[in-house]
Parts: C-alpha cells; sequence; structure tokens
C-alpha cells in the first residue's frame, strides 16, 4: 500500500475543519452571536466558545501533522513503503481523527491529550523508522 494514502486522509481532515470552521463562522456572523469586526484582528469582540475550540483544533492540523507530512513523502520519495511504515502512517492519521472527533465534540482534555501523546509517540516511530531505512539505503 501506498504510504501517501495516509496523506490524503489526515490533508482530507483538515480540509474538512477549514470549512467547517468556515461555515461555523458565516452562521454565528449571520446570527449575530460574534461581531463581524471581530475577524479584522481576531480580537477586541467575544467570540463564541463553538469558534474558538473550531480555531484552535485548525490551527492544531498545522503544527505536528506538518511533521507526519514531511516523513511521508520522505518514505515516499526514498521507497520505503512496507507494511511497518504504512501501519504507522494510518495509525498516526486514526489517532488525529480521533483527537478531532473528541476536541471538537466532548473536549474531554484528559482524553484529548492521551491520544495526543500517543499519536507523538507513533510520529516519533515513525520519523525513527523512515530515518533508519535512509541510513540503511
Amino acid at each position: 500500500m501506498n504510504v501517501l494514502y495516509p496523506v490524503f486522509a489526515l490533508t482530507s481532515l483538515t480540509l474538512f475543519c477549514i470549512g467547517r470552521l468556515g461555515y461555523l463562522r458565516f452562521v454565528a456572523v449571520k446570527q449575530g452571536q460574534i461581531n463581524p469586526k471581530f475577524f479584522t484582528l481576531f480580537r477586541g469582540y467575544e467570540e463564541p466558545e463553538k469558534l474558538a475550540a473550531y480555531a484552535r483544533h485548525v490551527a492544531n492540523l498545522f503544527e505536528t501533522p506538518v511533521l507526519f507530512y514531511v516523513m511521508a513523502i520522505t518514505a515516499f520519495v526514498t521507497g520505503q513503503s512496507g507494511n511497518i511504515i504504512v501501519g504507522l502512517s494510518w495509525a498516526y492519521v486514526g489517532l488525529r481523527m480521533a483527537h478531532t472527533y473528541v476536541h471538537l465534540t466532548s473536549n474531554v482534555v484528559l482524553v484529548r491529550f492521551r491520544l495526543f501523546a500517543l499519536s507523538m509517540l507513533v510520529l516519533t516511530v515513525f520519523w525513527g523508522v523512515v530515518l533508519t531505512g535512509i541510513m540503511r539505503q
């Protein structure tokens, strides 16, 4: 299996969250829940909690996942696509999807933190496996 499929899956999740945030912002402005001037500098007005959580989560999707994208592309370019590489990739994406679900629904911080920590462990192992593969080439 191609190591880029998990990249496409995580990118799809990111695009979905960006689209959903845009939709929620539009609805909030239309319903008078937020002053449109808030979006000029993202301060000076009260932001509804749901919008703040979505905005923070979208920012999350441009933080550590970038390290995943870099290593997945590195694995692809160097021809590393074995079961371990692909399995770790899907594990990372699955954990990020679970993290998204928790963050944007119940937002139980301890559960969210555990999912994040586990995803970071998987990402670290993924990096180690890919870098080891590069050194063996």
